[in-house]
């Protein structure tokens, strides 16, 4: 792979110059520092590990939610033919980004990275690494403009194709839920039929130690992230199309042989669904 890589537009970046606040642990690097990732600061390690230490299973969570990502987006490239991605609030660079699973399969897929955390712009250029006969950008602008959103990506992605929107661990950070609906539907709405919608987001109804953790969590000052009962979860696909097996505990959503064991439920819920 070469670097095949496009800077991000400062038009589009108002963020790129803002301070990277060390002082608050922020969401972003603790998932990046539960996926084994070193971008992350000891306020950081600190935060992420007091939740470890009330809720051990959340590291579970987090790469049970990524091995799903994994999954899902070699899916939609492999049997569905998607070769653009629009991955909106991606956080940091781990290992298996979107545009590495993707281009594995299909080195012409087109992939752009949407985030407003200073911290993931300065490794934008690893999110930037993609294969020759692909493209990846990076777009710095805030889940809650998404006709902005749409816009910036279309420098890239051709939008009268089908592009699949991936919404992975964001929408939780929305304290409304018809709001984070409204989002859901403003983004999709830019986009093409024969487009998908691709989520996964922390539950409810499965884990009851996981609620207590992540409403602990939320009461520390710290950025809040709501988990939402399956039901709503589901929500956010209506006028889709859901792909079998629907909205399901992300373990059990096309496991892979690599799985070891009987796949077992967590508090996290997934699925894929199609525009008609």
């Amino acid at each position: 792979m070469t670097d095949h890589a496009t800077t991000p537009d400062p038009a589009v970046a108002p963020a790129a110059k803002e301070k990277v606040d060390t002082s608050v642990p922020a969401s972003a690097r603790i998932w990046n520092y539960w996926l084994g990732g070193k971008d992350n600061y000891p306020v950081d390690e600190a935060a992420g590990d007091a939740y470890a230490g009330a809720f051990p299973g959340i590291v579970t969570i987090a790469r049970s939610s990524r091995a799903y990502l994994r999954r899902s987006i070699r899916h939609l490239v492999e049997v569905e033919g998607v070769r653009q991605f629009l991955d909106v609030g991606t956080g940091l660079p781990t290992a298996d980004n979107t545009h590495q699973v993707a281009q594995r399969s299909a080195p012409e897929a087109r992939i752009v990275y949407v985030d407003n955390d200073p911290m993931v712009l300065a490794h934008a250029r690893a999110l930037l690494y993609s294969s020759p006969e692909g493209a990846t950008a990076y777009v710095d602008a805030s889940l809650y403009e998404p006709e902005r959103i749409l816009e910036a990506a279309s420098r890239t992605l051709d939008l009268s194709r089908p592009t699949a929107l991936i919404l992975s661990g964001i929408l939780g950070h929305v304290s409304e839920y018809e709001e984070a609906r409204d989002i859901v539907r403003r983004l999709l709405a830019g986009l093409p039929s024969g487009s998908y919608l691709n989520i996964n987001e922390g539950s409810r109804g499965t884990d009851p130690d996981y609620e207590r953790a992540q409403d602990a969590y939320n009461e520390t000052g710290a950025v809040p992230y709501f988990l939402r009962p399956i039901d709503q979860i589901t929500g956010y696909f209506d006028g889709l199309d859901l792909l079998p097996p629907g909205v399901v505990s992300v373990p059990l959503w096309h496991p892979d042989d690599t799985t070891t064991g009987e796949p077992k439920p967590i508090g996290q819920h997934g699925g894929v669904g199609r525009k008609p």
